[in-house]
């Protein structure tokens, strides 16, 4: 569920919980297709009383007759493993839309025949516009159900749709059990609801679908943060060549199996080469010494995934991880959740209480848990804001406009009519002055003006030719800094972390020297070379011979100003 590892009596917590809550299939996949990983989720979910769909997350191609890695055997091993491991049904998760007509009906009727009574589920994604014919060819090959969405919310990276799918069944002779006027009336509702998420909506920079996803690979729900990330990161017209990265990245990666949160890091490293100009191994192996590599990268190698088919790749998984220098990063041996302390619920929700009130309940301290930074978020806006769920989508994405009415039911016979009467302009702090009446009775509240903020600010540029001036990789916002201006600093200590578009880099120091300046502050908005830090190679002759100083900083990630990039929190 999330984009880390977790202790084990978490994830047991987790199942148990959601069972309690009414959850009764729960489809248990490991981006990695990590067995170790894949065996825990099956057993937490088989002791919590759930039905376990154990996935086998496809990538490749089983109908190219030259594919090695993931092929039919790969495939049918896996599915073995998953059997013996006690699945009730299996799982094929085709996260990027790669299972072709031909493919779907050859993998599907492999495991088929090799595992007669076992229910098959398939999963796909429409990006190529393939997802109708493949679907069709998965079920002429055995399978006992297959993933589609609705019309009007089907197609690209979403599933085929549901109607083109059962008209094409039905005309074949084979029930489907559905009615069409039924998939026409959720396909209506859903139409007129749909615009009213219209900011969110992958449509906003893209218009269709495309076939070469079979080149790059990059998995449906990925495709559209990605393609919004290179907007909002100001790479629009770079998109071909970051799905030109994409592919080698993972290729660079060594050609893992993309999922959440596997293909993040795929994508992170992207993201980061396409930034940096780096466009083949070769120009990262090259300046892997100075690059400071996407915390997810860092995480990948250091094996907090699990281990991808085939190892790791060298010799980049050295360089990442800095093997045979001082500042080595060690890495995780087997599987990573294995080793982690069981999570103290009860201190937890002390803690949760303390900040929050008495009203913290078993849910609130698992959500806390399973995603730290989320829940506390969360918490601080529903603290200042109270509940918002009665406010319509539209008034609560687009705001009212002066004049307009809306009324709100919070509960049965209790109702709140709110016009917007009025508004101030910004004053010099920024903020305005909002008129309003609640059922007849006049309000005023003084809000920030967000879009008044000033986006002008120029920054200096770090000096390319100077080691020790230190910029920003990417455009992103600073998120801590770790080091005070005077600090002495070992090569590769860490500075500063930096967040882009959920993308979160660690800056290390490129030198060993003395910290002189430091030009930004946590919550800072930086562009892509901005200076951030600058170190004086000079300043520190014991840095420079390596030896540790009384309160120096030194490289890794065990210092008393920092967390370790690896799992948790920073994500």
């Amino acid at each position: 569920v999330g984009y880390t590892a977790y202790p084990d009596n978490v994830v047991h917590k987790f199942c148990d919980q959601a069972v309690r809550s009414g959850m009764d299939v729960f489809r248990v996949f490991d981006s990695l297709n990590y067995v170790d990983n894949l065996k825990l989720g099956m057993d937490a979910v088989g002791s919590a009383g759930g039905i376990v769909e154990a996935a086998i997350s496809y990538t490749g191609d089983v109908s190219d007759p030259n594919a090695k890695k993931y092929n039919l055997d790969y495939y049918l091993n896996l599915t073995e493993e998953l059997v013996k491991g006690g699945t009730h049904v299996l799982a094929i998760k085709d996260m990027a839309g790669l299972l072709k007509p031909k493919a779907a009906n050859m993998l599907v009727g492999a495991i088929r025949k090799e595992f007669p009574d076992l229910p098959i589920h398939v999963h796909t994604h429409d990006t190529s516009g393939n997802g109708v014919a493949a679907m069709l060819e998965a079920i002429h090959a055995g399978a006992d159900a297959v993933d589609a969405s609705v019309d009007s919310m089907s197609g690209m990276t979403s599933q085929p749709s549901m109607g083109a799918l059962c008209a094409a069944l039905e005309s074949e002779g084979i029930p489907t059990g559905v009615d069409n006027a039924g998939i026409t009336a959720l396909s209506e509702y859903w139409e007129a609801v749909r615009p009213q998420y219209a900011p969110f909506e992958c449509t906003v920079t893209m218009r269709s679908g495309s076939a070469d996803v079979y080149e790059h690979q990059i998995p449906g729900g990925q495709y559209t943060n990605l393609h919004f990330q290179a907007f909002s990161m100001g790479q629009a017209d770079q998109w071909p060549a970051i799905k030109k990265a994409y592919k080698n990245a993972n290729l660079m990666l060594g050609d893992i199996v993309k999922v959440t949160p596997s293909s993040k890091v795929v994508g992170d490293l992207a993201l980061f080469m396409v930034q940096n100009g780096l466009e083949t191994e070769d120009d990262v192996l090259a300046q892997a010494d100075v690059l400071s590599f996407p915390s997810s990268v860092i995480e990948f190698f250091q094996g907090y995934l699990g281990q991808p088919v085939g190892g790791f790749p060298e010799p980049l998984r050295s360089k990442v991880l800095k093997t045979g220098t001082a500042s080595a990063i060690v890495p995780v041996q087997g599987r990573p959740g294995a080793d982690l302390d069981p999570y103290d619920f009860a201190k937890e929700k002390k803690k949760l209480q303390y900040v929050h009130g008495r009203s913290i309940t078993d849910k609130d301290v698992l959500s806390a848990a399973l995603y730290p930074k989320v829940f506390k978020e969360y918490m601080e806006f529903k603290d200042e804001y109270g509940v918002v769920q009665h406010i319509p989508s539209y008034a609560y994405f687009s705001s009212l406009k002066v004049g307009e009415e809306l009324n709100v039911e919070v509960r049965d016979g209790k109702q709140f009519l709110i016009k917007l009467v009025a508004m101030t302009e910004a004053d010099e702090a920024g903020n305005k002055q909002v008129f309003f009446d609640v059922n007849g009775i006049p309000l005023s509240i003084l809000v920030a003006d967000k879009s008044k903020a000033d986006l002008s600010e120029v920054r200096e540029k770090a000096d390319k030719g100077n080691p020790g001036s230190v910029g920003a990789p990417m455009p992103g916002q600073i998120l801590s800094v770790k080091v005070n201006e005077g600090t002495s600093v070992a090569k590769d200590t860490p500075l500063l972390s930096l967040s882009a578009m959920k993308m979160e880099t660690v800056v290390t120091a490129p030198v060993t020297g003395q910290v002189t300046r430091i030009l930004v502050k946590s919550g800072d908005q930086v562009q892509g070379g901005d200076l951030l830090v600058e170190i004086d190679e000079n300043a520190s002759d014991a840095t420079s011979k390596g030896e540790a100083k009384p309160g120096e900083l030194q490289p890794g990630y065990g210092s008393s100003m920092d967390e370790p990039p690896t799992r948790g929190v920073k994500k």
